[in-house]
């Protein structure tokens, strides 16, 4: 009749018809879908752990987020671990840029947070520079030998070191080899010492007078000492830094008292019961020492040399200073004489390195901590 018959499509050209999933089969899938969640949320807990490590503790909440967990239950991990200190952090920035600027010195005004930036940027670019000159040094040197040896003057070829100064890196990276020497030779002292004394109650008993004198002596009461043994007993062509093994040594002999005293304290403490089942095995004592007694003992040793590591750290600045050796200590010393007016920005720019490598020998100690221990305290 003119007008055109339309085809009913009930359902899509060669597709069969759609079914729902059955009341069984849904409860099958959510129950398989709250299984994988429960595994990614038990492999974030365990990651949780080396996070803490390294001071992103704060990560693991957006995390369990991002796997489907609750925000009610995370949002107010997220603020304490990480927005409260970045306000605070931001709050001291403000109060530091605003207040530094009022308090005048004989080098000028305190400078504030751009200022230290600012300075922190040139010591950057003063140690590209400085390894510029010394990457050209060592090129025009082998030019000269190259072509002596071309010459037939092979005998005449020469190898020098670059002599520049050193550069902030350069001096970061001294003051780190002697703290970690220093500590390496504390804790080869301490803690066989420590053991010693843990087991036995003599021992303990002799040394005890002896930690207690010498525990509080402070780093520049040591140093005079140091400074004439080093002078008097270590050639000048020995090949080995005599200002190096000054600080090295007052380091070991401020730092090695946290270790020896943990290590003491973590021995006494493991349970006589164990130790009885050692006498009773007839066990060796080295074995007794490395089975029975260390693994017990093992984190309270851990909290003596993280307690070392830091003590030294400090030691080692207060130790450069006074007796100029290379180092981030004799950094701040100089740039105090020089009395420019940026001096005082790069001395704030060597207290804030200071901090953070504390900071950062520390989490490296809880690592370890971690790492070979059952607990440890953050």
């Amino acid at each position: 009749m003119g007008n055109t018959a339309l085809k009913k499509v009930d359902e899509p050209t060669g597709a069969g018809p759609v079914t729902e999933p059955t009341e069984a089969e849904a409860t099958a899938a959510s129950a398989a879908k709250a299984e994988r969640q429960e595994k990614i949320f038990s492999l974030i807990n365990r990651a949780s752990k080396f996070l803490d490590v390294f001071a992103l503790s704060w990560v693991t909440p957006l995390l369990m987020m991002a796997a489907g967990d609750s925000p009610k239950r995370n949002l107010p991990l997220l603020t304490e671990r990480l927005l409260i200190p970045v306000i605070a952090i931001l709050v001291f920035l403000g109060a530091w840029g605003v207040l530094a600027p009022q308090v005048k010195t004989s080098l000028g005004a305190i400078p504030g947070p751009v200022e230290v930036w600012e300075q922190a940027q040139v010591l950057h670019a003063d140690h590209a520079q400085e390894m510029e000159r010394a990457d050209a040094f060592y090129e025009r040197q082998a030019a000269r030998n190259d072509a002596l040896i071309a010459a037939g003057r092979g005998d005449e070829v020469a190898s020098a070191s670059y002599t520049g100064k050193s550069t902030y890196y350069q001096q970061i990276w001294t003051s780190l080899q002697t703290v970690f020497f220093g500590f390496f030779l504390a804790v080869v002292i301490a803690a066989p010492l420590g053991i010693l004394m843990g087991m036995s109650t003599a021992m303990n008993a002799a040394f005890n007078p002896l930690i207690q004198i010498f525990k509080p002596v402070s780093p520049l009461a040591w140093l005079p000492i140091v400074t004439m043994v080093v002078s008097a007993t270590v050639a000048t062509d020995s090949g080995i830094s005599k200002s190096f093994l000054t600080s090295a040594i007052t380091v070991t002999l401020c730092s090695l008292w946290p270790t020896l005293i943990n290590t003491a304290l973590g021995v006494a403490s493991v349970d006589k019961d164990l130790v009885n089942v050692g006498k009773v095995l007839k066990l060796k004592p080295s074995t007794q020492i490395t089975k029975l007694i260390l693994p017990s003992a093992l984190p309270l040793i851990f909290t003596g040399m993280r307690l070392s590591l830091g003590v030294g750290w400090m030691v080692l600045i207060a130790a450069e200073m006074l007796a100029q050796n290379p180092g981030l200590g004799k950094f701040v010393w100089d740039e105090f004489q020089n009395g420019s007016s940026q001096s005082l920005a790069k001395i704030i720019v060597a207290v804030l390195t200071i901090g953070i490598i504390g900071f950062l020998l520390d989490r490296v100690m809880f690592a370890l901590q971690t790492m070979f221990t059952h607990t440890a305290t953050r």
